[in-house]
């Protein structure tokens, strides 16, 4: 004989609370008036209703329905241990997506199960005669006829520090071989309300990518949205690489998304920030060109999931988007599988709405909420340059600035290819270190100028002294501006680097052997007393800058003779 004594779990939403809780507690008191107690414990991955069961001689699992309770109507269970009461068919499969009809009590979103393969699916489209679900899984496996059950939970990943330095897919399988073991870890759901002007505060903290061209002329600050756009092969995920390996020390978890590439590329990118020591404090999330359009369009959602997990947490989280142009191709073949109406460039109506609900969620949190940050480089690839086509004017509008990656530049060897004129940062000088700002504050306009003066030389016009000058130092620039992936740059050297180009200590070294004399330059200069001196949070004073320009054109004469 069963020795138990009867009672109730009730497993609720974080939402449901206070008199609404207490109404399902007096509903279920009612019903199973032979339970002694009643235990509630919160499952934030409901996304409505809640679920019972009653343990006693047998044990017993009903579904219910709140906006039914509260209307007081007929409370139906929707299935009582296996003995399934409610399911839906599968009408028709179309590459990824399911068309299933029968299931009525289902929400935006919610995850269902096919019974037959097990298989998850989420649902994605809502009509009056059949819902659309997309795949989570092997869409080979699920054919017409077979069933589908509703779970009440939202699509979701489980998070941890042990995440840390491993490779997923989006819906948290491991992709590296290795055994994902998380330990005590935190369910988050993929969809999320971006925070509130209430939750966040200014972005007022640098974020610095060790790139000399954006740390002094585009700089980004945490919890910023700043967009890298530019034609296929033109740096793109060099700039976000390099990006991720200058965190190291500087306290920021990284999160790197791949969506449509090659698997090839994506093993290379990982394997690279392997080699470098960046994927100790990185996570993968990758779905590649062979992957379903499925995984593709939760891709991106899953990296957000999971840097708002380290972010809620008050730590500081870079997340790259590699690339949202795949992304909206995937989406855009889903929702026409879905024959939904097709609008510019056969993209449907939300692909807007697609991307600002996604980077939105970007943030500098406010001190209440513990002050983390979460900065968003979405990665945008034009056709022929043009930047006014749909996709990358939509996430121009959403972000803080771009990042624009000129093919002429590139092809003429100027890497990284940042177009000056193209690329701004709404928020970023407000977060940069004031020792690079105030070396950097003429440096957009002297390269402006530089490029206008060039045009103007390569036309055979005879330029006065003053211009021929202008046009050294412009040259100087552009060549110090260079980098190879991997050259990384902290704001004191590029702070030194700079000025002195600006004043004209480097011109009389030859441009041909720039690439030789700046490492000798770098490694004197941080062997001097000031520079163990110099504060990033401070301006350069006229005194420090005399003791700059001493050291520095004592390393020009013994190189150049």
């Amino acid at each position: 004989m069963n020795k138990i004594k009867p009672y109730l779990i009730v497993e609720v939403p974080s939402y449901l609370k206070g008199d609404l809780l207490e109404k399902v507690k007096a509903y279920l008191k009612n019903k199973f008036p032979e339970a002694e107690k009643i235990e509630v414990k919160v499952d934030s991955s409901l996304i409505y209703g809640f679920r019972a069961y009653f343990v006693g001689h047998t044990i017993k699992t009903i579904e219910l329905n709140l906006n039914a309770l509260m209307q007081k109507k007929q409370v139906k269970a929707v299935h009582q241990l296996v003995d399934v009461k409610e399911f839906g068919i599968v009408e028709s499969m179309d590459l990824a997506i399911a068309k299933v009809t029968g299931l009525y009590d289902v929400a935006y979103g919610e995850v269902v199960t096919f019974i037959e393969s097990g298989i998850k699916g989420m649902v994605i489209d809502l009509l009056e005669d059949y819902i659309g679900v997309i795949i989570l899984g092997d869409y080979k496996k699920i054919k017409a006829g077979d069933k589908v059950i509703p779970t009440g939970k939202g699509l979701g990943v489980n998070v941890s520090e042990k995440l840390l330095g491993r490779h997923i897919n989006p819906i948290g399988e491991s992709l590296d071989g290795g055994t994902l073991d998380l330990g005590d870890s935190t369910w988050q759901p993929l969809e999320r309300e971006a925070p509130n002007i209430l939750q966040r505060k200014p972005v007022n903290r640098p974020l610095l990518t060790g790139i000399m061209a954006i740390d002094s002329m585009i700089p980004i600050g945490r919890g910023q949205r700043e967009l890298i756009i530019g034609d296929r092969q033109t740096g793109k995920t060099s700039i976000v690489l390099d990006s991720i390996i200058a965190q190291k020390g500087q306290d920021v978890i990284c999160v790197y998304v791949a969506i449509g590439q090659q698997a090839q590329k994506i093993a290379r990118n990982i394997n690279y920030l392997k080699e470098t020591e960046a994927l100790d404090y990185t996570i993968a999330v990758s779905a590649t060109a062979s992957d379903s359009a499925s995984l593709q369009y939760l891709a991106p959602y899953t990296g957000m999931a999971i840097a708002e997990y380290f972010a809620q947490k008050g730590k500081d989280v870079l997340i790259i988007f590699d690339d949202l142009t795949k992304h909206a191709w995937a989406y855009r073949q889903i929702s026409l599988l879905l024959k939904r109406p097709a609008g510019r460039e056969a993209y449907p109506g939300d692909i807007f709405y697609l991307h600002s609900r996604l980077l939105e969620r970007a943030v500098q949190l406010s001190d209440d909420l513990g002050g983390g940050s979460i900065t968003a480089l979405p990665i945008i690839e034009t056709q022929a340059q043009d930047i006014s086509a749909y996709i990358p004017t939509n996430v121009i509008s959403i972000t803080d600035g771009q990042i624009y990656l000129d093919l002429d530049l590139f092809n003429s060897g100027i890497k990284p290819a940042i177009s000056v004129g193209l690329s701004v940062s709404r928020v970023g000088s407000s977060a940069q270190p004031k020792i690079v700002k105030s070396v950097s504050k003429s440096l957009r306009l002297v390269l402006s100028q530089y490029r206008e003066l060039e045009s103007f030389a390569q036309l055979g016009a005879k330029l006065d002294k003053e211009s021929q000058i202008q046009l050294l130092r412009g040259r100087i620039l552009t060549r110090l501006l260079k980098q190879d992936l991997g050259q990384i740059y902290d704001p004191k050297v590029q702070s030194v680097l700079i000025l002195s180009a600006q004043n004209g200590w480097l011109d009389t070294v030859p441009l041909d052997l720039f690439e030789e004399f700046i490492p000798i330059l770098i490694e004197h200069v941080k062997k001097t007393s000031w520079y163990a001196k110099l504060d990033i949070n401070e301006s350069m004073s006229d005194k420090l800058k005399d003791k700059i320009r001493v050291s520095v054109q004592g390393v020009v004469d013994g190189f150049v003779k």
